[in-house]
């Protein structure tokens, strides 16, 4: 009797989880190193651009405009969130609120003010060289 052969199961399902784990970890890990290096951590950003773009060829979402799209986007994300994080955290220390409290008072006027100030061209070019690499290992 001839061996018969198992349709292979697609988990095309995996990338929207591995998606969401991703910039959770990347926001948080982007916010304690800026925190405890004292520095915006601007690097960072490549290091995000590489994790979405792996944990998404990792949940089987096939290459093309939607995962260079959703890299892009997510990093872009992790940056906008993380630097929210760093901004409010230094703001609510110096008015005696835990970070998470800061950062839910705090308006986008302000945290765009404190962003800008925050960070130099040295920034945004790691966030430039970011979104290059990571269109480059999500096509």
């Amino acid at each position: 009797m001839p061996p018969t052969s198992a349709p292979a199961r697609s988990a095309h399902w995996l990338w929207p989880p591995l998606l969401l784990l991703g910039v959770v970890t990347a926001t948080l890990a982007w916010l304690f190193i800026a925190l405890l290096s004292g520095r915006q951590a601007g690097w960072m950003a490549v290091l995000v651009a590489l994790e979405l773009g792996f944990m998404l060829r990792l949940g089987n979402l096939r290459g093309g405009l939607l995962r260079v799209a959703l890299t892009l986007l997510g990093t872009v994300l992790v940056a906008l969130a993380a630097n929210w994080g760093i901004a409010s955290a230094y703001l609510g220390g110096s008015l005696g609120l835990d970070p998470w409290e800061s950062a839910l008072r705090m308006g986008p006027f302000m945290a765009f003010t404190l962003v800008q100030l925050a960070n130099g061209v040295a920034e945004w070019l790691w966030l430039g060289v970011a979104l290059v690499i990571g269109w480059w290992i999500a096509r």
